[in-house]
């Protein structure tokens, strides 16, 4: 019992569901997820970390960055998950994020760009 209403405090945050719908569409790293939702690093690092800790989302590091993907392995995460892409017509904000991840690169390059002036 404990874990399912873990699981609910958890997406009762939109943050967090904002990252867990981005990444229920791919693989992204922080400055990416960043700049997608227009946050702060630390606030979506931090949003990550917990998303982590209770294994819905597992990180891989990739040269200077690290890159989150969705675990999918919790039935009630996946469906959960499932039904709000199923109407996301619903969910202004959740299509508008959606649509940002058309650019991310973009956020990514400004992300490079940054770490080779702090060199």
């Amino acid at each position: 019992m404990d874990k399912l209403m873990n699981f609910y405090k958890m997406l009762s945050d939109e943050t967090r569901l904002r990252i867990i719908i981005l990444l229920y569409h791919q693989e992204l790293c922080v400055c990416e997820i960043c700049g997608i939702l227009d946050l702060s690093q630390p606030k979506v690092s931090k949003h990550l970390a917990k998303l982590r800790d209770m294994g819905f989302v597992k990180d891989d590091r990739k040269e200077q960055f690290i890159f989150y993907r969705l675990n999918l392995e919790d039935k009630v995460l996946k469906d959960t998950v499932q039904s709000i892409i199923d109407n996301l017509e619903n969910y202004p904000d959740f299509q508008r994020d959606i649509e940002r991840l058309a650019v991310k690169e973009t956020f990514l390059e400004q992300c490079k760009i940054d770490n080779l002036s702090k060199e």
